[in-house]
């Protein structure tokens, strides 16, 4: 982005756009950022590891809670995910690998080409990501695949690759009774919304598949209940309030540069109407 101003040297007319401007802000501050960020994710679920008494008996009222409300049975789901093999290791799959290096690959494709849209969308799911740990530690819950009550098969056991510990009391790596709210969905989410409104190709609304996608794999898996994307998408919404939108890009191409006229020729009235002085007649 670039600003017009009458000045010499350099490009004619134009000077680098400053940080309020939509500047990229350093990229080693960045990174940083973005590794504390990973970090607090990843070690800040743990705090709310040895609550399973809690989890379950949350996981028993949600699930109660989503039939009397008539809610979509997450068996349903996860039936149409097991009618092949195959498909059910996509989904696995797609729950392993595609969360964190999608996320990623959001935020350095902005950081490259939409700074602004870059701060933005940080600033967004980080707050998301605060909220959502300030919730798994208050509100512990236990997945669907560990409820009895569902029915569902813990599908990333039985068919791989699973990301998960077998014992999830002893899992070092994450909090499995950390369901509620799902980041999978709600960083899902934040990515489509974030291309959406930092792109201008018509064909940027497709980015909404993502999310789609996630929910279906996030609930098929049983890694999560449908009121966890709903919370996800709560706590977006409210993220999404509270940071400033940037403007979005600029379809038209910049305007040209300003010219200067020439100052008319001195005019002197004659019979004919007013003339330039020395035209010929």
């Amino acid at each position: 982005m670039a600003t017009r101003i009458r000045g010499t040297g350099g490009t004619p007319g134009t000077r680098p756009a400053s940080r309020a401007e939509g500047g990229r802000p350093p990229l080693l501050r960045e990174l940083l950022l973005v590794t504390g960020l990973f970090l607090v994710y990843k070690f800040g679920r743990l705090l709310a590891n040895g609550h399973e008494t809690a989890a379950f008996r949350n996981a028993d009222l949600v699930w109660d809670a989503e039939r009397a409300l008539h809610f979509p049975g997450e068996g349903a789901v996860q039936q149409l995910l097991l009618h092949g093999e195959p498909l059910i290791r996509a989904a696995n799959t797609y729950y392993a690998a595609v969360h964190f290096p999608a996320t990623i690959a959001f935020l350095a494709w902005l950081y490259w080409r939409r700074p602004a849209h870059y701060v933005w969308s940080r600033r967004v799911l980080a707050l998301l990501t605060g909220a959502a740990l300030a919730l798994h530690i208050l509100v512990p819950l236990a997945p669907p695949r560990m409820l009895a009550a569902t029915g569902l098969v813990d599908t990333a056991r039985v068919y791989g690759p699973s990301v998960y510990g077998a014992v999830p009391e002893a899992d070092s790596m994450a909090n499995q009774f950390a369901a509620m709210p799902s980041l999978h969905f709600g960083w899902a989410l934040m990515v489509a919304i974030g291309l959406i409104a930092a792109t201008r190709s018509p064909l940027r609304w497709w980015w909404l598949l993502h999310p789609a996608l996630t929910l279906l794999v996030i609930v098929g898996t049983a890694n999560h209940y449908w009121t966890d994307a709903l919370a996800a998408a709560v706590l977006l919404g409210f993220a999404l309030l509270v940071v400033p939108t940037p403007e979005r890009p600029s379809e038209q191409s910049a305007p040209s540069e300003p010219t200067t006229a020439a100052p008319d020729a001195p005019r002197q009235r004659t019979d004919a109407g007013v003339v330039p002085i020395g035209a010929r007649r």
